[in-house]
């Protein structure tokens, strides 16, 4: 029996915002001039029950890229690792037929990064185009009619995946060759990276090369990965659309909700290859209410531009309610700016992990259609 928890539907029969907020941005942190917040010890951060406001401080949309940007210092910080910034000439791409080559160089070290590009048979070029952390879990039939390109971040290039593994494989991924300096890092800063170096080689070679119009990239991923696309798409300015489907503990379920349930993905059981080993150190158990953030501010981050966070709560693991909590919290913030029809949240069961339903066929068509396509109700 399908049970719905949770549903921000404004896709059929919605109505186009009116008030002209951005929807993408050219740069991958617009804010990255701002300058960092004060990073208190651990044992020193307040203790904080609720969840924290992420408006707080906010007098306008003028004010939202200074918080936002304070809020990925906080994750990076306490949660995931940092993700570098790029020097110019510090990145080289090209097309080798269908096949996006994208060549980065750090020191004396270079990483390489391919990725086929599949073109619609429908539409002209230049294409928008939906990028898969890992693989795209969302069914083909969503694409097939529909003028969209894809492809795939294969993470494996950057951070190879790790679950349950052992805590000396960190310092051995290919990203450890160019930063030796962040072995501390967890996978999703450095897949964070690896996605946005994919994005700067499409923004280098332009359309002409490419035929994708980098205006209107996706990314989208299911699980472990559904995680990956939310973290890309929170940190990297450029991604118009994201589309996080089951994505469970450490994705967008806030942490101090699933620290009070049971047999969930919460902070304490989680694979550690993926954030800093520091954050179950400094925060694990009832010091959860001292991080300063939480993962509702990680959803925030994606705004202005469009996000839909898909669940399963046949999967009690996922910790989805703690998810609900967390995505109605964070839908505050497009509410605030006038834009919340740029994200919505649905949570439904009756189906195998990582398999959309048809029920939630329409959702993910609305956005797809609106925040890619430039679609609106006739």
């Amino acid at each position: 029996m399908t049970k719905k928890f949770l549903f921000f539907l404004l896709a059929l029969g919605w109505t186009a915002s009116v008030v002209a907020q951005p929807r993408v941005y050219d740069q991958e942190n617009t804010g990255s001039h701002f300058p960092k917040p004060v990073m208190l010890p651990p044992d020193q951060l307040p203790i904080i029950r609720e969840l924290p406001d992420p408006l707080q401080g906010v007098g306008s949309f003028a004010d939202w890229e200074r918080c936002r940007n304070e809020i990925g210092a906080f994750i990076q910080h306490y949660g995931i690792g940092e993700k570098p910034a790029m020097k110019s000439g510090q990145v080289w791409a090209r097309m080798v037929a269908d096949t996006l080559e994208v060549f980065v160089t750090v020191g004396e070290h270079t990483l390489k990064l391919r990725s086929e590009i599949r073109y619609p048979k429908t539409g002209r070029p230049p294409y928008a185009v939906m990028i898969g952390t890992s693989g795209i879990a969302l069914p083909k039939q969503l694409f097939e009619d529909r003028p969209v390109a894809t492809m795939v971040f294969h993470e494996a290039q950057v951070n190879g995946y790790s679950q349950w593994r052992k805590r000396s494989d960190r310092g051995g991924h290919d990203f450890d060759r160019l930063y030796p300096h962040l072995t501390a890092n967890g996978a999703y800063s450095e897949w964070a990276w690896g996605l946005s170096r994919l994005i700067d080689g499409l923004q280098q070679l332009g359309s002409e090369l490419t035929k994708i119009d980098t205006r209107r990239i996706g990314v989208t991923g299911c699980s472990y990965a559904g995680k990956m696309a939310l973290y890309c798409g929170a940190f990297d300015e450029r991604v118009a659309l994201t589309i996080a489907q089951e994505p469970g503990g450490g994705g967008a379920a806030a942490w101090r909700v699933s620290h009070l349930q049971e047999d969930v993905e919460n902070i304490d059981k989680t694979d550690y290859h993926w954030f800093l080993e520091s954050q179950r150190d400094n925060f694990g158990g009832d010091n959860v209410y001292r991080l300063p953030y939480d993962q509702h501010e990680l959803c925030a981050m994606v705004c202005p531009r469009a996000l839909l966070l898909l669940g399963n709560p046949d999967y009690k693991w996922l910790a989805d309610s703690a998810m609900q909590v967390s995505a109605d919290a964070a839908h505050k913030v497009w509410e605030r700016f006038g834009i919340a029809d740029r994200m919505a949240c649905s949570i439904v069961g009756g189906h195998p992990h990582c398999q959309l339903p048809e029920s939630q066929f329409p959702i993910v068509e609305a956005f797809i259609d609106k925040f890619l396509l430039g679609k609106t109700n006739e």
